[in-house]
């Protein structure tokens, strides 16, 4: 399939948020990259590029869903409940072009090879992919033998995750096994300049956020080392977050599910959203991920499986809508959990605003705030609502029987 490489578009009168506001501004994309951005751009005959008439569109810049199920999650119900792999157009209709790949309850029959050679493949497909080794247990089981020579060494592994903590499906670390695994990423992430991230799943138990407070008093490991995610799964351990985040810490918000709180049935990522802002915390210390593809399971107060369902990386956006539209938070604020936000805190140095010299990920939205074109690279993977361009197996599974 083609990069993109070969492509050049000029985007005409969007109404532009890098996130912040800029105006109404032409942008011209060639070789995957945005090479202008202008009250007005001109071509003339020089080059002939595809013209789009962004009139009464918003062009903001392609999301980056940072916690991703892509080879499928699940398994807490047995082996039928293995989710399948994701598609590339589950990802890209979302709006997403960026994904950071990991693996969760099972380590077992899921492996950080597997997770390589499936965000490879969506590289092949288009858009970009990263990984974390590891999986919910602790010791970590990596590619190399080490966490930190994964980093160091391959490519596409970025940090660590996701670790549980406070679940009763959780290898029980303690507050030294997460020190150690923070410290190993930190120099891993150094050596290479990556992020060396860990990302830490929350369950509900009701240690909430204490091992990683420790750390951060007790260590000379930064708070600012971990992303732990899931923190909006009950209110003691959002009421948590919040205190966590406003001493500098980053918390992400699982975007696939709404919580139902004893005392505010139903609340949305997006509330959630407004909730936090209204509390004092920085919007810079906040993401949003799907959790797309991973398995959502209910347990009993016994921690028996009852059902599950599958997390969607289209819910992403959904949620910043929401704030935007329902919950009064600035198109601004809300664009920065899930574009410059995430870029910043992983290094994505390529990623999460519309400058020049940037890749050329883009988001076209309509009057509705709803996802109408999509680049990944400077390559068109949606337009006007419709999947342009789909996986390699995507045809086979969307036949009719």
């Amino acid at each position: 399939m083609s990069d993109g490489s070969n492509l050049c578009t000029l985007i005409k009168h969007a109404d532009v948020f890098t996130p912040e506001p800029a105006g109404k501004k032409d942008v011209f994309i060639a070789s995957g990259k945005i090479i202008a951005m202008e009250d007005s751009i001109d071509l003339g005959s020089a080059l002939a590029p595809e013209i789009i008439d962004a009139q009464g569109k918003r062009l903001v810049p392609g999301f980056i869903d940072s916690h991703v199920h892509i080879l499928g999650g699940g398994g807490e119900g047995s082996y039928k409940t293995r989710t399948p792999e994701i598609m590339l157009s589950d990802i890209t209709r979302g709006g997403v072009t960026t994904v950071i790949g990991c693996l969760g309850t099972d380590g077992t029959t899921r492996t950080i090879t597997n997770l390589i050679a499936k965000a490879r493949g969506l590289e092949e497909e288009g858009i970009t992919c990263y990984i974390y080794t590891g999986s919910y247990q602790v010791p970590v089981r990596t590619l190399t033998g080490s966490i930190q020579d994964d980093i160091v060494l391959i490519d596409k592994i970025i940090g660590v995750g996701e670790i549980a903590m406070s679940d009763h499906r959780s290898s029980q670390p303690t507050v030294e096994d997460i020190a150690k695994v923070a410290a190993a990423a930190r120099v891993g992430g150094i050596l290479s300049g990556k992020a060396g991230i860990v990302n830490i799943h929350m369950g509900d138990g009701t240690r909430k956020l204490s091992f990683l407070e420790e750390i951060a008093e007790n260590t000379e490991i930064p708070i600012s080392q971990f992303v732990p995610t899931h923190v909006s799964r009950n209110p003691d351990l959002w009421a948590s977050a919040i205190d966590y985040a406003k001493r500098g810490g980053f918390i992400d918000i699982t975007t696939s599910i709404t919580r139902d709180f004893p005392d505010n049935k139903g609340i949305t990522p997006g509330a959630i959203l407004k909730d936090a802002i209204d509390h004092g915390v920085p919007v810079e210390n906040m993401t949003f991920s799907s959790d797309g593809q991973g398995s959502l399971p209910l347990f009993d107060e016994k921690g028996e499986f009852i059902r599950l369902s599958v997390g969607k990386v289209t819910s992403l956006f959904d949620s910043v809508r929401d704030a935007i539209l329902h919950q009064n938070v600035p198109m601004e604020i809300a664009l920065k959990v899930i574009t410059t936000n995430p870029a910043r805190i992983l290094k994505l140095q390529r990623k999460g605003t519309i400058a020049v010299g940037k890749d050329a990920d883009l988001v076209l939205l309509n009057e509705n705030l709803e996802v109408d074109t999509v680049f990944a690279l400077g390559r068109p993977m949606v337009r006007d609502g419709e999947v342009l361009v789909r996986g390699t197996f995507e045809e086979e599974r969307d036949k009719p029987s």
